[in-house]
């Protein structure tokens, strides 16, 4: 099952940033969406940047990722850049069709 581009985004700059590999970075983060509530297909860079500001710290730690204050810091800025560009939208979710084609939920 494919991701938002958040998380999509959010797991590689993991993989890049830490010892984790990608199976690794992607469960972990699936683990923290997990816990908040959220699908990963459908997780907007601002409920993403939330998780790495609240839960993703712990799960990495529990992980042995050192520095992982910095780091989430770090997500949570490139998130903030990312939700931006996108307009905070998580990308082709059913409300985000029906507002594009002039229908309100």
């Amino acid at each position: 099952m494919a991701g938002s581009s958040a998380f999509e985004w959010l797991c590689t700059a993991l993989e890049e940033s830490t010892t984790l590999e990608r199976l690794e970075a992607r469960g972990t983060v699936r683990i923290a969406l997990k816990e908040a509530g959220l699908e990963p297909r459908t997780v907007t860079p601002d409920e993403l940047r939330v998780v790495a500001q609240k839960i993703l710290p712990r799960e990495l730690r529990n992980r042995g990722v050192p520095n992982e204050a910095a780091l989430c810091d770090r997500m949570v800025a490139g998130l903030q850049v990312l939700a931006r560009q996108s307009g905070g939208q998580a990308a082709d979710t059913p409300d985000a069709i029906f507002r594009r084609l002039g229908g309100e939920l």
